[in-house]
């Protein structure tokens, strides 16, 4: 039985978070240069789009380019932007045909505008698409978020628009910029670390982790399948206790 005839389609995770972590030592472990791993990277992005496709998913989260990556070398982070453009033409016609939304959270201000119009036209074009949400964390931080949505906040009580007594949990999450998307169910991190690395703190909060030593290039369908029937062997109590949630 492979694995995707293997997973329970009524227990799927709504919410699948990726951070996409070893293309440059792929590259390196081959004598390439690192943009060669990103490259690469590219066609993992799409074989597991078209795998959540498959086995249904709702929401994938794909972590493309931190706030901290803007401190990479010049010539690796233009790269990786043009690179960003000649992706996302390119695969505009498959989300299409994949029924697939694109969405993209993060400072997205500081893209230049070549990759920031391509995006936008992406976003649009396939905006009315019912299948999988995929959304693209760009130039995102969660501490960077998580200010953003202090400082809101705080202008609209200086304002009066908000007493601080009424602001709660779902206020906050309403300030960020997942409004609308539930919280991650999953999360996984290809390439042999165990970090969150400033993504989605808030919203991470009750996810499943799997961490796994495959370096992105090499994350493919079956690598996603394996980490869905891991999620789906873990038990979920969100702070209660197993004999909770029998009853």
């Amino acid at each position: 039985m492979s694995l995707i005839e293997q997973i329970d389609k009524k227990r799927l995770p709504q919410h699948v978070a990726i951070i996409m972590d070893g293309n440059g030592r792929w590259a390196k472990a081959r004598g390439k240069d690192r943009s060669y791993g990103h490259q690469e990277g590219v066609v993992s992005v799409r074989k597991v789009v078209e795998a959540a496709t498959a086995v249904g998913l709702k929401y994938l989260t794909m972590y493309t380019f931190s706030t901290e990556n803007w401190n990479r070398p010049e010539a690796e982070v233009q790269a990786l932007m043009s690179l960003l453009v000649a992706a996302i033409h390119r695969e505009t016609p498959d989300l299409m045909k994949n029924n697939v939304r694109l969405m993209a959270i993060g400072n997205l201000d500081r893209l230049p505008a070549d990759a920031y119009a391509t995006l936008q036209d992406c976003i649009a074009q396939t905006s009315a698409n019912t299948g999988v949400t995929l959304i693209l964390a760009l130039s995102y931080s969660a501490r960077w978020e998580i200010t953003e949505a202090v400082k809101r906040l705080a202008k609209e009580a200086v304002e009066k628009k908000i007493n601080p007594n009424d602001i709660t949990e779902a206020v906050v999450s309403d300030h960020l910029t997942t409004k609308g998307i539930p919280d991650p169910d999953l999360l996984i991190r290809t390439g042999g670390e165990q970090r969150v690395s400033n993504f989605l703190l808030w919203q991470l909060s009750y996810a499943e982790f799997f961490f796994t030593d495959v370096y992105w290039p090499d994350f493919r369908e079956e690598e996603l399948y394996g980490a869905i029937l891991y999620y789906q062997q873990r038990e979920r109590r969100f702070g209660k206790t197993s004999e909770q949630l029998i009853l």
